[in-house]
């Protein structure tokens, strides 16, 4: 397979990253990885070309690609470049965001060649997902990479590949409007400044990390994931009701990755 391997993701706690890195990483070990998640990151406009095979991936926002990162993959642009989709959600669904993630960059010089979601620890609760992605995740995406290559190579030019299948509908459906909200901090906090560096949005103030603007804040929980003195959490009724509908309908099961190619 003489294509240059790239991988492209949002990844607030890190879960997503790890999906798409291991499928790149499947599909060759030495590939170059592009980490979108900061606001600096989001600056440059990438472009990929036909020479390129691109893996790129995002997580789940309530069935739908969040508005943040669908407005910076519209800058981003793609010569005939090959590329396998990805979406992972926290074991609830990941409903319209898959065949989202496929049409947007197909629309922007993409040619789908595979795609897949796989489950991930919820950003709302551990106890969703508890774990995801784990060993059994990664075998089965670098199982995937093999797939992947397999298809390639058995191609001449990129007529030969054919259109397919990938769950979801159109229109999509009708993306959420959450309300304002932001976590508080408690006075356990040791001023470490983790969650202002990992921050998607910028939205935790570098001075004081209790101040977090509620108008840049996406409640993607990063900076309460990655706490290393859980000094930080969210109170906020629509969140709490629906964290606690996840954990009553979603903790027990266990969903499994879909593979499409």
């Amino acid at each position: 397979m003489n294509k240059n391997v790239k991988s492209l993701y949002f990844s607030a706690t890190g879960v997503t990253a790890k999906v798409v890195n291991e499928i790149a990483r499947g599909l060759n070990n030495d590939f170059e990885e592009h980490n979108i998640t900061k606001p600096d990151a989001r600056i440059k406009e990438l472009s990929f070309s036909k020479d390129d095979l691109l893996v790129v991936g995002v997580p789940v926002y309530a069935g739908r690609l969040t508005k943040l990162v669908r407005d910076y993959f519209e800058t981003i642009k793609g010569d005939n470049t090959l590329a396998v989709f990805v979406v992972v959600y926290g074991n609830r669904d990941y409903e319209d965001a898959l065949i989202e993630l496929k049409e947007l960059f197909e629309e922007r010089g993409f040619i789908g060649v595979a795609a897949c979601s796989f489950i991930g620890e919820h950003s709302y609760t551990s106890k969703v997902g508890t774990g995801r992605p784990d060993d059994m995740d990664l075998e089965i995406a670098l199982d995937f990479s093999e797939k992947i290559k397999a298809k390639i190579e058995k191609i001449k030019s990129i007529e030969e590949l054919e259109y397919f299948f990938v769950k979801g509908s159109v229109p999509y459906r009708e993306r959420k409007d959450f309300p304002e909200m932001a976590p508080l901090t408690d006075s356990s906090c040791i001023s470490c400044g983790i969650c202002a560096r990992f921050c998607p949005t910028d939205a935790i103030d570098f001075k004081d990390y209790s101040k977090i603007d509620k108008t840049k804040c996406i409640a993607c929980c990063s900076c309460i994931k990655r706490c290393p003195v859980d000094s930080k959490s969210m109170d906020n009724e629509f969140f709490n009701t629906i964290r606690e509908k996840l954990i009553d309908n979603f903790s027990k099961t266990r969903k499994e990755p879909e593979l499409f190619i």
